[in-house]
């Protein structure tokens, strides 16, 4: 399983900067420059400002609690339909399934399916609960943005939360999606100015050799399942 979790850790990185970047990162920087009042933001015009990275770093927090939150659960839950599969005389059946939608995602991620599309199309209910926090003026408001956000329907996070019901247990599948969620800081946290440094064409690539991952990591989550079977 360890290897696993740094597969997670590694596509989370790698979609940070190729899918989360462009999908994300615009809509990241523009909220958190909206955290402080214009004159301070210009006073530090060399750099962020402290208000500025205040709000990132609460908005991943509380982007960070939805992964985790729901790659516990996931987890939880995985291990409750891995004892009912047992008692019917199936073993392992949830590392399997979930390998097998991890596959299939990931073919969608890196273009051979459209698997992906018509999930990741479904996100306006979470943007209008984003804007309607917006009104507000506290920099807090930016964690139950991040919270928000957690939720928005993406190939990647999506992928690792079934990862994560696969995982084995409540702690397992928490940190599956945690090392997800810590993975994808970098690039958001350089999305205003790494949005126009990195190209669409450079993240498509950094995006697809995410999905790669993710599909290794179904074959991986599969092999094991199967692999109960074999020693029976």
């Amino acid at each position: 399983m360890e290897t696993g979790y740094i597969l997670s850790l590694t596509t989370g990185l790698l979609g940070g900067f190729g899918h989360c970047l462009g999908m994300c990162g615009p809509l990241v920087a523009s909220c958190t420059l909206s955290a402080v009042p214009r004159k301070l933001s210009q006073r530090h015009s060399n750099g962020p400002s402290p208000g500025v990275m205040a709000g990132q770093l609460i908005f991943h927090a509380g982007r960070i609690t939805t992964y985790t939150c729901i790659g516990g659960m996931a987890g939880l839950t995985g291990s409750f339909m891995n004892s009912a599969g047992k008692l019917a005389g199936i073993q392992n059946i949830v590392p399997i399934l979930a390998g097998l939608f991890m596959i299939w995602m990931g073919l969608g991620i890196v273009g051979i399916t459209h698997s992906t599309a018509v999930l990741e199309g479904r996100n306006n209910l979470v943007i209008k609960g984003v804007r309607e926090i917006l009104q507000g003026d506290s920099v807090w408001r930016f964690y139950p943005i991040g919270l928000l956000l957690g939720f928005l329907p993406c190939g990647l996070s999506y992928s690792v939360f079934i990862g994560a019901a696969g995982s084995g247990g409540l702690l397992q599948g928490l940190l599956f999606s945690l090392l997800f969620g810590l993975g994808t800081i970098p690039a958001l946290l350089m999305a205003s100015s790494l949005a126009a440094v990195v190209g669409q064409k450079v993240r498509g690539y950094f995006y697809r050799a995410g999905g790669l991952l993710i599909i290794v990591m179904g074959i991986l989550f599969l092999l094991r399942g199967i692999r109960s079977y074999a020693n029976m």
